[in-house]
């Protein structure tokens, strides 16, 4: 199959080796040297996106935002009539009813983890669309990347959009979580290594696992497998789903972390209540401590650079 491979960043790269096993690829990336490795690896490599999609059946895009989806896709009608859409990219659920809006053929299919799982095939992937044929067409086709116990498929774009945020939001407070722990654990005496070991029997025992090598210095958040700038921006569009659904007019540019959204009307009038949590604390709190490593230049730095002894306090 000719498939047209948008976006070939750190996961986009895995992504498309998986599909270069069984078709042909042609790739596009804004910076032109991170196609350089799909290059080698047999991929054609196109100078736009238009010419990456002429000719393609299948069109996948793994971009960084919503707004890049815009730009480059949906803008310019990127997408040639009855041609499948498939966009990892992580997208808020009012972005991915917008883009099915605008492409019939949109698929919403957001992966889970990061790059180890990736490179492994054990992803998990939501393939959100309701046209049943199309759904079943890209379970297969990404089916390379899957865990298949983790290989699931939704009626809409919209819900996968849901499950990617609600995987993020897990891993975003977790992570608040875990820098908590260790001033906890500093400030009583316990070294960081028994901290992490205390927490093998909690609820923070993933996240401790996950990021342990970086806490203890083993690994370097130079290179890291997920970006302070990636999840500052999803928390970002977390925030802002949550303000929407619950007519409150405070969202990610708000710095006040103590307001709750406490209730609007509709547009027919009913009463909109919104749950208790709705302002989201814990994940402000965590978008606090990223944004202050992303302020401190670390940006492009695994998020784990939230948890080190010389990360920056937060509102310094």
């Amino acid at each position: 199959m000719r498939i047209a491979f948008l976006g070939t960043g750190r996961m986009g790269t895995e992504l498309a080796l998986h599909l270069l096993a069984d078709h042909e690829l042609t790739v596009w990336n804004r910076t032109a040297s991170r196609t350089e490795r799909l290059a080698e690896a047999g991929a054609q490599v196109a100078a736009t996106p238009v010419e990456a999609v002429e000719g393609a059946e299948v069109v996948v895009s793994s971009l960084f935002g919503p707004d890049a989806v815009r730009e480059t896709i949906t803008g310019p009608s990127l997408i040639l009539e009855g041609v499948p859409w498939v966009d990892t990219t992580t997208v808020s659920p009012a972005d991915a009813e917008e883009f099915a809006a605008a492409v019939p053929t949109y698929v919403g299919v957001p992966v889970i983890g990061t790059l180890g799982p990736a490179r492994a095939g054990k992803l998990g992937v939501y393939v959100g669309s309701p046209d049943g044929a199309l759904r079943d067409q890209v379970l297969a086709l990404v089916a390379p990347w899957a865990d298949p116990d983790r290989l699931r498929g939704v009626d809409s774009a919209a819900k996968a959009a849901t499950g990617k945020l609600l995987a993020n939001l897990a891993l975003a407070v977790s992570a608040q979580g875990l820098r908590e722990a260790l001033a906890l654990g500093e400030a009583t005496g316990t070294p960081a290594e028994d901290v992490l070991d205390m927490l093998g029997s909690t609820g923070l025992a993933f996240i401790a696992g996950m990021k342990g090598p970086f806490v203890r210095g083993e690994r370097g958040t130079e290179s890291g497998d997920f970006t302070a700038d990636a999840i500052a921006k999803d928390a970002r569009l977390m925030i802002d789903t949550v303000a929407a659904g619950t007519g409150s007019s405070t969202g990610s540019n708000c710095s006040d972390s103590s307001g709750s959204a406490d209730g609007s009307d509709n547009a027919d009038g009913s009463s909109r209540t919104s749950r208790p949590g709705s302002d989201l604390p814990a994940v402000k709190a965590a978008l606090a401590s990223l944004d202050a490593e992303i302020e401190a230049g670390h940006g492009d730095h695994d998020f784990s650079t939230i948890l080190l002894p010389g990360a920056r306090a937060t509102g310094e």
